[in-house]
Parts: C-alpha cells; sequence; structure tokens
C-alpha cells in the first residue's frame, strides 16, 4: 500500500467525519474548515455527500474560493444545491465544465449553463483544446463543433461516441456546412458506411462532385428519384442518378466507371 495514499484516506475519513458532525450549521463547517486541510484531502472529501452547509461554505472560504479544481469538486458533489453550482460554473476552466455538463446525475440546469458557457467560449479555444473539447463534448456542445473549419476538429468530433446519427445528417444537411465536415464524413471509417450520412452527402450540394457519385451506386429507388429531381444539384450528379435507377429497373447494375463516365448529353 503507498503511505501517501493511505495517509490521506485517513485524512480524508477524518474530515468527512467532522463535515457530517457539522451538519446545515455554516458556522460548525466553517470551524471545520478552518482546521488545516490539503487540497488533494478536501476534493476527495468533496466526491462524497457532504452536507449542502459544507459545501457553501468551500465555495466562500479562502483560499478554496480560488480554487478551479476545488471549486469544480463542489459542484460536482452529490448534495450540491442547484443554486450553488449555477454560481460557480463560470469559475471553472472549460474542460471542468465539460465535465459538469457530461454528469447526467447533475442538475440539468447546471449542465445546461456549463454548454451555454461553453459553446460561447469555443472561437477563443485553442485548436487542441477544441479538439480534445470534441472528443468529450455532449450533444448539445456537438452541435457547434461539427460548424468547425479545422478538419482535425472535425475528426475528433465524428469520432465523439456521443454523436448521433441524425444530428451528424443535421448537420450535413445545413445551408453553411463547412466543406470540410463533408470530406472528413465521407472518409470516416465510423460513418461512411451510415446510409442516412450517404444520402445527406449526396443530397448536399456543396459535397464535391467525386465524393457524391461514389455514393449514387447505393441508393434505393425511392431516394434516386429524389436525386435526379433536385434542381440544387449538379446536373451531372442528377443524371448519373437517372441512370443507375434506369439500370437497376432493367435489372441491370453500374461499374462505378459507368457512373463516373455519365455522357454529358444525358444532362
Amino acid at each position: 500500500m503507498n503511505p501517501g495514499s493511505d495517509r490521506t484516506d485517513r485524512a480524508a475519513d477524518a474530515l468527512f467525519a467532522s463535515a457530517l458532525a457539522a451538519g446545515e450549521s455554516r458556522p460548525a463547517a466553517r470551524a471545520v474548515l478552518g482546521l488545516p486541510v490539503e487540497e488533494q484531502t478536501l476534493v476527495a472529501v468533496l466526491r462524497r455527500a457532504v452536507p449542502a452547509a459544507f459545501l457553501e461554505e468551500v465555495a466562500a472560504t479562502r483560499p478554496w474560493s480560488e480554487r478551479p479544481r476545488v471549486l469544480a469538486a463542489v459542484v460536482a458533489s452529490p448534495r450540491s444545491p442547484r443554486s450553488l453550482g449555477l454560481r460557480l460554473v463560470g469559475s471553472l476552466s472549460w474542460r471542468e465544465q465539460a465535465d459538469v455538463a457530461a454528469t447526467m446525475r447533475l442538475s440539468a440546469a447546471v449542465r445546461a449553463r456549463a454548454e451555454s458557457l461553453l459553446r460561447d467560449g469555443m472561437p477563443d479555444l485553442r485548436l487542441g483544446d477544441r479538439m480534445t473539447l470534441a472528443r468529450l463534448a455532449t450533444p448539445a456542445l456537438l452541435a457547434s463543433l461539427l460548424a468547425d473549419a479545422e478538419p482535425r476538429v472535425l475528426e475528433a468530433a465524428l469520432d465523439n461516441p456521443r454523436l448521433r446519427e441524425e444530428d451528424l445528417v443535421r448537420a450535413l444537411r445545413r445551408d453553411d456546412v463547412p466543406r470540410a465536415l463533408v470530406e472528413v464524413a465521407a472518409a470516416s471509417r465510423r460513418w461512411r458506411e451510415a446510409y442516412a450520412v450517404r444520402l445527406a452527402l449526396v443530397l448536399q450540394p456543396k459535397t464535391p462532385l467525386p465524393l457524391a457519385l461514389l455514393q449514387i451506386s447505393s441508393l434505393v429507388p425511392g431516394d434516386l428519384r429524389r436525386v435526379a429531381g433536385e434542381a440544387a444539384l449538379r446536373p451531372l450528379l442528377r443524371a448519373a442518378a437517372t441512370r443507375v435507377l434506369e439500370a437497376g429497373s432493367a435489372g441491370n447494375s453500374l461499374r462505378l466507371n459507368d457512373i463516373l463516365t455519365v455522357p454529358k448529353r444525358r444532362t
């Protein structure tokens, strides 16, 4: 056993017992916090179900009221009042706000506040920070991250296990979709075989023609007719959809090269 870890555990047990004994008395909680305590020990105690009065005093007592790590532990504490969480979440770092947003046992209002702050602060984040956020963001934040113009941020977002197919499809359908998202989605191992994503790529006028043509042969007849009749799409793409549809009706199949060389006179 690690002697240092064992010592911290004993100190945390003692502090937790004192916090429980103080109950909901703010003066008693203040007296407990007046005793010498290490930050690591306090953070460990805040992970437990300490009284709300103790949490309030931690947030109001220096030096703890100036330590983002401690304040983050207060917000995430099992008995943290919603009002306290709402008051403190703006003092946290973006990474701590992301953790709050993803902690489902916390108040929905606190999580929504964390997401709002993160969304507002995204333009000021460095590239590496946006990439990290994209990997762990909640669905509400991913919608904003999918509008990023940086391919590395988009790649991270597409690998996020919280990203839902319907959210990606919605992003691909936007008039202002970044071309980078179109290209990253088409190349993604996770998403390139998803039918709804393939269809969204074909129907997105910003999709480069070669990428759109590559999806055509995988579409069902109803969607091929939709593509063929979509005036906003390139004539060559619409003609390719018609050709694949006609070939399917005749019981034939077209090779990829046949689709890519649709005669211009068919447009």
